[in-house]
């Protein structure tokens, strides 16, 4: 009898290492022929990190990933509205990285090979459908494109790690329908460039439909780092957009018009778009907060279970904390229905409260206040937003989002 883990991703792949730890079998099916690095630049926050630490990864993070040092929000005159410090910086015992979301993947794929060996990640396996009976979960696994049948498997306790188009979701909720779209597009990219700001910042210009982000999430010899960089645009309601793909190539012409004049002293925003070699595009796209999560013996993890708009740098930190938290419960309850109940009681209540919270743009409302009041620009920052006000948004969804320093430094690791 063991765990049925549905899906390789950051979350499948987090707790599939947490299990291992603690010595509960599972078995992981990823519906994919081939596990390969997806998406470009994401942010782990220290709540996440310090359970990755206590997997053992922090050298091979530090290898991947540089440290943040601070996050700055601009005008889109490009004068400075806000800054402060990140990860260790800021008083953290553990700090934030930013990383290519495809590098932590493999990271973890293969540090999960290393341990448990070969086998315990079973790819072309896409989960069709499943029947419950006498605490048993059968599962139909299928080949993703031919849909002919790979196996048939056996299993106490199924976790719908899947993502934000889970099939297990779908199956639990089948009226639930597509992704909600926010109305932006986001278009993604890498540039190699020199170093901004404090060499190792995230940048936050504009405000809410128009805005840029840059960090770097790489450091070459030469001392130039790689800048991950996200144009957002707002579209109109009735624009057709398209399925989430990380992979759909975008064209600079639709937002080389919005940007080309975004040239500032700290940085050339314009270049940094222009001189990208493949440029990826995506719908931000959230999916509603559920008010239940687990059914019987199956349960969801990540965005399956909490997908939100990629604001305040937390999609892959939340599903580490989740990975880690159902580990335990499955270490204390067993792979139960009680456990699980109590996985999603611990998660489900304060994810959602993020996955809203995100909707109204989380700590980046700072520049839609500010682009309100002062479209044109401003002289002095604190004519138009006092320090305090803002100080406070931010410390505000660091609440909300579990990684307050104080609450964070004087809590227990989950995973130690």
């Amino acid at each position: 009898m063991s765990v049925a883990i549905i899906g390789a991703g950051i979350g499948g792949l987090s707790l599939g290492l947490c299990l291992h730890k603690l010595n509960i079998p599972f078995q992981i099916y990823e519906a994919v022929n081939e596990i390969k690095p997806l998406g470009v630049g994401i942010n782990i926050q220290p709540h996440a990190v310090r359970e990755l630490y206590a997997l053992g990864l922090k050298s091979e993070l530090d290898n991947i990933g540089l440290r943040s040092k601070e996050v700055a929000y601009f005008s889109e005159q490009g004068s400075l509205i806000w800054s402060e410090p990140r990860g260790t910086y800021a008083g953290y015992d553990w700090p934030q990285y930013s990383i290519n979301r495809g590098d932590l993947q493999m990271l973890l794929y293969k540090e999960l090979i290393r341990l448990a060996g070969p086998s315990i990640v079973k790819t072309n396996a896409a989960l069709k459908t499943w029947e419950n009976s006498s605490g048993e979960i059968e599962l139909t696994l299928v080949d993703r494109k031919s849909k002919t049948l790979i196996e048939k498997k056996i299993a106490t306790t199924v976790i719908g790690c899947d993502g934000i188009n889970s099939t297990i979701r779908a199956k639990l909720y089948p009226n639930e329908g597509s992704a909600n779209w926010s109305g932006i597009m986001m278009w993604r990219g890498t540039t190699k460039g020199p170093k901004f700001l404090s060499g190792q910042s995230m940048a936050m210009v504009g405000q809410r439909n128009q805005k840029f982000v840059a960090y770097p999430i790489y450091e070459f010899a030469d001392g130039e780092v790689l800048i991950n960089w996200i144009c957002d645009l707002k579209f109109p309601d009735d624009h057709l957009w398209t399925k989430q793909d990380w992979n759909m190539k975008g064209e600079l012409i639709d937002l080389w018009p919005s940007f080309k004049n975004w040239t500032f002293p700290w940085l050339d925003v314009a270049s940094v778009i222009k001189n990208t070699r493949d440029i990826y595009k995506y719908p931000m796209v959230d999916r509603n907060p559920l008010n239940r999560w687990t059914f019987d013996n199956i349960t969801l993890l990540g965005d399956a279970a909490h997908a939100m708009y990629p604001i305040g740098s937390n999609g892959a930190s939340q599903a580490i904390l989740d990975s880690a938290h159902l580990a335990r419960c499955l270490e204390q309850y067993g792979p139960s229905r009680d456990a699980l109940h109590h996985y999603e009681k611990i998660r489900r209540v304060s994810v959602n409260k993020i996955v809203e919270t995100n909707r109204l743009d989380g700590p980046d409302k700072i520049l839609d206040i500010v682009a309100k009041k002062a479209p044109n620009g401003f002289e002095n920052i604190n004519d138009v937003i006092p320090h305090e006000e803002m100080k406070q948004i931010a410390k505000k969804y660091k609440v909300i989002a579990g990684f307050d320093a104080d609450t964070l430094n004087s809590s227990n690791i989950i995973m130690e």
